[in-house]
């Protein structure tokens, strides 16, 4: 009797992973959906055309079968992906990282740092802050606040974004101090994207301590632009 087939690779292999997604999302291309994709995005990296629910089932098969077995094949196997050419590699690069949260630890910081600097926007960027980034943060605060100091001060813009953003999951556990520090220590830029983040992150503090939000606001309302202002007490009552 013949044997069964097996299609999943015998171990761990970073190529073999990166076949498979770029393979599973040619077969779903979308011609016409990358091009509006791509200029929603405002980016000349190309896209596939595979939106989140086409997207989900090769990301959920991605996990299921590429397995790594160690800190090393976890690397491996994000590089494999990010170094594709399409915008949804990207994604499946950054989801890789996310889903093998055992692997989420301070050896893997450089790399998050990489996604970030070589991301530079803001679909690329805010997951790796969030929940890489972030949940570092929380697990490790000790290593990782370290680097996250080093980030708001960063000439990279997307790394100061990062550094406020690792906060935004936290509710109980965030750091009040450092979150309020990072918000005053870049409440003068002009950039939209910090602005923005600074307002986000304290919109989604004042959830679990609203008092301590909207103190801090009166405190600093002559500091924070309009924008940060305004997204940070939108739910504030």
């Amino acid at each position: 009797m013949q044997a069964a087939r097996n299609d999943t690779p015998p171990g761990f292999s970073a190529q073999a992973l990166a076949r498979f997604v770029g393979d599973a999302l040619r077969r779903r291309a979308d011609p016409e959906k990358a091009r509006q994709m791509a200029a929603y995005m405002k980016t000349d990296m190309p896209f596939h055309g595979v939106q989140k629910p086409d997207l989900e089932p090769v990301l959920r098969a991605m996990k299921e079968r590429f397995a790594p077995a160690s800190q090393a094949d976890y690397e491996e196997g994000v590089r494999a992906l990010w170094q594709l050419p399409h915008r949804e590699e990207k994604y499946a690069a950054i989801e890789f990282a996310i889903r093998h949260r055992q692997y989420i630890a301070s050896p893997s910081l450089p790399l998050y740092e990489q996604l970030i600097r070589e991301g530079a926007w803001w679909d690329l960027v805010d997951p790796v802050a969030t929940m890489l980034a972030g949940r570092l943060l929380l697990l490790q605060r000790a290593i990782t606040a370290a680097a996250m100091e080093r980030w708001v001060r960063d000439d990279h813009m997307w790394l100061r974004r990062a550094a406020l953003l690792a906060h935004l999951k936290h509710k109980t556990q965030t750091d009040t101090r450092q979150l309020f520090a990072y918000c005053v220590l870049l409440a003068g830029e002009k950039e939209f994207f910090i602005r923005k983040a600074i307002g986000w992150a304290l919109r989604e503090y004042a959830k679990t301590d609203p008092g301590a939000v909207r103190a801090f606001l009166q405190d600093h309302r002559t500091m924070l632009s309009a924008l940060s202002l305004r997204e940070a007490s939108r739910h504030l009552a």
